[in-house]
C-alpha cells in the first residue's frame, strides 16, 4: 500500500472511528421552502448568523427546519494544514448529504473556498438523480453536480502552476481531480467534476500557468457585466449546466464584490459587482429548479468587518438566492 494510500485509510478511518458530534437547532415552520443552513463553526458562521440571517429568511416565507454545525474530535483536531481541511470538508460533506436526502434547500456558511470539496461531496452523495431514478441505480451512481463559481480568482492552480502557494487557491482544481486525490477521496467527492459541469463567475485575477490550464480544459465563464446585466450569457450557462447535471451548487467567495464591501477581506479585487447587484442575479439563478444549494465563503467579520458591511452583503446574497427559490413555477 503506497503512503498515499495509507494516509487516505487512516484518515476515513478517523471519521468512521469517532462520530460527528453536530449542533442543531430547529426553527418555525412557516410553509415556504424549507433550508438547512449548515456552518463550518470556524470563522464567519456565527457572526453572518448574528446578523439576522434567520429572520431574514423566514421574512421571505422560508422555513428554517435546521441549523446545524459540528466539532472536529480530538483524534481529527491533532491534524494541521491541509489533512485537517480535507477533515472539515468531510463533516460538511455528512450533513449536506443527509439534509439533501430530505430534500432541504442548503445554506452552507464556509469559512474558505477550501470547504468547496465538500459541499460537492455532500449534493453529490445526497440522493439519485434524474437519470438513476430512472434506471434504478441510486445505490450505485452519484449525483452529477454542477458548480457556478463566484470568486475574483480561478482557484484552478495546483502546486505546479501556483505563485502564493495558498491552498485555498487550489479547491477547482482539487474537486476538478487536477491535482491531491488524497485529500478529495477523504471529503467523499468521486468522481470529481468534470471542467464541463464548473462555471468560474467573474474571474478577474489569475496566475499565468493557472489561466494556460484554464484555457487548456475550456472552463466556461460569465463576466462582471454578465452579472450586472443579468445578460443572456447567464442563462445560456444556467441553460447549459441544466442539461448536463442533476443539481447545481453555487459557491461564493466575498472576495468576488466590490472591494469596499469586503475591504477586510485582504485578497480584493477591482471592479466587482455589489451585493445587490450580485444578489439580483442570484435570484434568476435560483429561478432554475436545479440550484439546489448557496455556499458563502471568506466572509470578512469581527475587527475586519466593524461596519458589518461583509456579513450584511453575505445575507444580502442569501435572500437573493430564497427570492428566487421563491420564484420557480
Amino acid at each position: 500500500m503506497t503512503s498515499v494510500n495509507r494516509t487516505t485509510w487512516i484518515l476515513l478511518g478517523f471519521l468512521t472511528a469517532f462520530a460527528t458530534a453536530a449542533e442543531a437547532q430547529e426553527y418555525r415552520d412557516t410553509g415556504g421552502v424549507n433550508v438547512a443552513i449548515v456552518r463550518n463553526p470556524f470563522m464567519a458562521s456565527s457572526s453572518i448568523m448574528a446578523e439576522g440571517l434567520v429572520d431574514s429568511l423566514t421574512a421571505l416565507g422560508a422555513t428554517i427546519g435546521l441549523n446545524q454545525s459540528f466539532r472536529l474530535t480530538e483524534a481529527e483536531s491533532a491534524y494541521s494544514g491541509w489533512a485537517q481541511e480535507a477533515l472539515v470538508s468531510r463533516h460538511l460533506a455528512d450533513l449536506i448529504s443527509a439534509n439533501g436526502k430530505n430534500e432541504f434547500f442548503t445554506v452552507a456558511l464556509l469559512g474558505s473556498c477550501s470547504d468547496l470539496p465538500g459541499v460537492l461531496s455532500g449534493l453529490q452523495n445526497m440522493g439519485p438523480g434524474q437519470e438513476e431514478q430512472v434506471y434504478h441505480l441510486a445505490a450505485t451512481i452519484p449525483h452529477r453536480v454542477g458548480l457556478i463559481y463566484f470568486d475574483a480568482h480561478a482557484d484552478v492552480n495546483t502546486p505546479e502552476t501556483t505563485l502564493s502557494g495558498m491552498y485555498g487557491g487550489m479547491d477547482v482544481a482539487l474537486a476538478t481531480g487536477l491535482y491531491n486525490d488524497n485529500n478529495r477521496l477523504i471529503t467523499g467527492l468521486d468522481p470529481p467534476l468534470p471542467p464541463s459541469y464548473v462555471l468560474l463567475a467573474d474571474v478577474r485575477d489569475t496566475d499565468p500557468r493557472e489561466q494556460e490550464l484554464i484555457d487548456r480544459l475550456h472552463f466556461e465563464a460569465i463576466s462582471t457585466d454578465d452579472i450586472r446585466t443579468i445578460s443572456e450569457n447567464v442563462r445560456r450557462q444556467m441553460d447549459r449546466l441544466s442539461s448536463i447535471t442533476d443539481v447545481i451548487y453555487v459557491h461564493i467567495d466575498m472576495d468576488v464584490l466590490a472591494p469596499e464591501e469586503v475591504s477586510g477581506h485582504g485578497l480584493t479585487a477591482p471592479d466587482g459587482p455589489t451585493s445587490q447587484e450580485l444578489a439580483d442575479c442570484l435570484e434568476m439563478i435560483f429561478t432554475y429548479p436545479k440550484a439546489a444549494a448557496i455556499g458563502i465563503a471568506s466572509t470578512p467579520y469581527g475587527p475586519r468587518d466593524p461596519d458589518h458591511l461583509s456579513r450584511q452583503a453575505a445575507v444580502r446574497l442569501i435572500q437573493g438566492a430564497i427570492k428566487g427559490v421563491n420564484r420557480r413555477e
